[in-house]
């Protein structure tokens, strides 16, 4: 060694591989993501542009079950979180597009077709700005997830108050702050995926945080949509 000279002791290609092995990791996630909404919307859309398949559900009491499956699948998601397999976390989530997709087939029928796909590619834009923000910030959003969670439940009790009060003022505030709110969680879940990347290290458990990472972002992307759509969406 020439003295005064400093080298590195650990191995060149250690970061370049490391690198890589995020980028992978995020293209995973945003696969899945993408397979999930595919579904989704082919689903939705397949539903609610079927006049007769649409009445069948939303003009009779299997209306109730398109509206919670969903809800109830995600239970079930997060019951059997910690035992299954990537393979299975990966079939569930495109099952569960799919109930997703059922339940919103209703959009069709309230709102013109022109002005979903508009609000969508709104939508799509929107999250991918905070996505790639969250991915780059050097500030640390871990102190939002509290805040964020109690928001959306705040907000999931305003939606059910309304339910029975049929408040338009209402119902324009709590889609505005849903959008505020899923926007603040798709930075959060952005940077949470990231860094949770570098805190695992086995093949499997990396696979799988990929697919629950996916059906996080799948989550804040819809919701943003959904209430995007509220707000910007032309009624038939």
């Amino acid at each position: 060694m020439i003295p005064g000279q400093e080298y590195n002791t650990y191995p060149t290609s250690t970061a370049p591989e490391y690198d890589m092995g995020l980028r992978s990791f995020l293209l995973g996630v945003f696969n899945n993501m993408s397979i999930a909404l595919f579904i989704s919307g082919i689903v939705s859309a397949y539903v609610g542009l079927s006049p007769d398949l649409a009445a069948a559900i939303w003009g009779t009491p299997f209306k109730y079950v398109a509206i919670f499956a969903p809800l109830a699948f995600v239970f079930l998601f997060s019951y059997m979180a910690g035992s299954m397999t990537s393979s299975t976390a990966r079939i569930m989530l495109f099952c569960f597009a799919g109930l997703m997709g059922l339940s919103m087939s209703s959009i069709f029928l309230i709102f013109k077709l022109g002005s979903i796909f508009q609000v969508f590619f709104i939508s799509g834009a929107t999250f991918g700005a905070t996505a790639l923000w969250g991915y780059t910030t050097k500030r640390d959003l871990s102190s939002m997830g509290s805040f964020l969670m109690m928001g959306a439940i705040g907000l999931m009790i305003a939606g059910v108050v309304n339910l029975f009060l049929q408040s338009s003022v209402m119902a324009f505030a709590i889609s505005l702050i849903g959008v505020l709110i899923f926007v603040g969680f798709t930075a959060y879940d952005m940077q949470t995926i990231k860094e949770q990347y570098y805190e695992l290290h086995d093949d499997e458990e990396i696979r799988k945080a990929g697919i629950f990472g996916a059906l996080n972002l799948y989550m804040d992307f819809v919701n943003i949509f959904i209430n995007l759509l509220q707000l910007l969406g032309e009624k038939k």
